[in-house]
């Protein structure tokens, strides 16, 4: 059930005929409390969609009742008139609910630079309304999908109260924050300032660490709603790492699903000077074509892994450089280590290991493969 596994949480996912082919293209996610406290995290990219603007301003005294996404249109680079569809959306979900327009957080997703059709998306919260439910979270789920092939959910359970969440995305996806969104509720009672802290901290080791093509949304948005409908307060730590569990089953899922990808590529670079410079070279391979295409083609092509690494500021000494794939040793100090032969690259999940031999620090990013289907996919969104 996802955003509604946690007690004092309706959702809903309707076709308010935003998409021209009928299909769900509104959710809305209303936290009945008690508490209504809330964290969110936003696209660091300075061009900025008009719901991001606003949600951002809304968010800053920590509460949120509600949230309300549409796919089918980014609402993002359309000036002045799409800051004031954003303020009409939150201020259309207030009156339906009886709630503050400055308490309801608005998500877009979709093609950029155009405006969204508002009569449609007014009169589809008016249904998205009259549908919540507390069996709602798998249709709003569908809702928030755009180039997506399946919905991407997922709950965990605490000691006494759950953790549930949505996402979307698919392509466009190398998260700043920070087209990806993610809802994500709790039960447990958790105060804005911690929610806060807890979902940064998630976020960074999560969906920050999910590239799979280099290019940040102007959209992206991960908000965090609590309810306090449990009334268990629970350990931080426990909490952190069952949010960021969370928060990396969804990332996950997000590569699993990356437009036309046939692998998932999960590249850790081990023993780095420090934790930035194990994510500088890994997120490096990550966005090389050279290697995401070698992938693509079955060749473990580890030249490619090393010229990447290489145009980093990462602390390392090129002769001590050590790369496995798939758990061969196919790189050894720098040079020529295992047949690249003995390397399978036929499963879906490839595993890429770095060792720097610069310090302690480890870092995993994960990515896909660049495919034929990728380039055509993305070479006809917007027609």
């Amino acid at each position: 059930m996802s955003v509604t596994a946690a007690q004092g949480f309706r959702a809903s996912g309707i076709a308010a005929g935003i998409k021209s082919n009928g299909n769900p293209d509104l959710a809305l996610v209303v936290n009945d409390g008690p508490d209504h406290h809330a964290a969110a995290v936003f696209t660091s990219n300075r061009v900025v969609a008009a719901p991001v603007i606003w949600s951002r301003q809304a968010i800053t005294d920590g509460r949120a009742d509600a949230v309300v996404l549409n796919s089918g249109g980014a609402n993002a680079c359309t000036g002045a008139p799409g800051f004031q569809d954003a303020h009409a959306t939150a201020e259309k979900v207030a009156g339906t609910l009886g709630l503050s327009a400055l308490d309801v957080q608005v998500c877009s997703t979709g093609l950029i630079g155009e405006r969204l059709p508002m009569p449609e998306l007014l009169a589809g919260v008016d249904k998205a309304a009259g549908e919540l439910s507390e069996d709602g979270g798998d249709a709003a789920a569908v809702a928030i999908m755009t180039t997506d092939s399946v919905p991407k959910t997922a709950v965990v359970s605490g000691a006494g109260y759950q953790v549930g969440g949505m996402t979307k995305g698919a392509g466009m996806i190398a998260p700043g924050m920070a087209t990806m969104l993610a809802v994500v509720t709790t039960d447990a009672v958790v105060d804005p300032a911690t929610l806060t802290e807890h979902l940064q901290d998630a976020v960074r080791v999560s969906f920050n660490r999910a590239d799979s093509d280099g290019c940040m949304s102007t959209n992206d948005t991960v908000i965090l709603l609590a309810s306090g409908a449990s009334g268990v307060t629970p350990d931080p730590a426990q909490f952190r790492a069952e949010l960021t569990e969370l928060c990396s089953s969804l990332a996950r899922q997000i590569i699993a699903d990356a437009e036309g990808a046939s692998h998932d590529i999960a590249i850790t670079v081990v023993n780095a000077a420090s934790e930035t410079d194990a994510e500088e070279a890994a997120r490096a391979v990550a966005r090389s074509n050279l290697f995401k295409t070698a992938i693509f083609g079955r060749d473990p092509n580890w030249g490619r892994v090393l010229a990447a690494v290489g145009t980093t500021d990462a602390e390392f000494e090129a002769d001590q450089l050590d790369v496995s794939i798939n758990g061969v040793q196919v790189c050894r100090a720098g040079g020529i280590g295992d047949s690249r032969d003995l390397v399978d690259l036929e499963p879906r999940e490839v595993q890429v290991l770095i060792d720097l031999h610069a310090g302690e620090q480890t870092a995993t990013i994960w990515t896909n493969d660049l495919t034929h289907e990728y380039v055509h996919e993305n070479s006809v969104y917007s027609s």
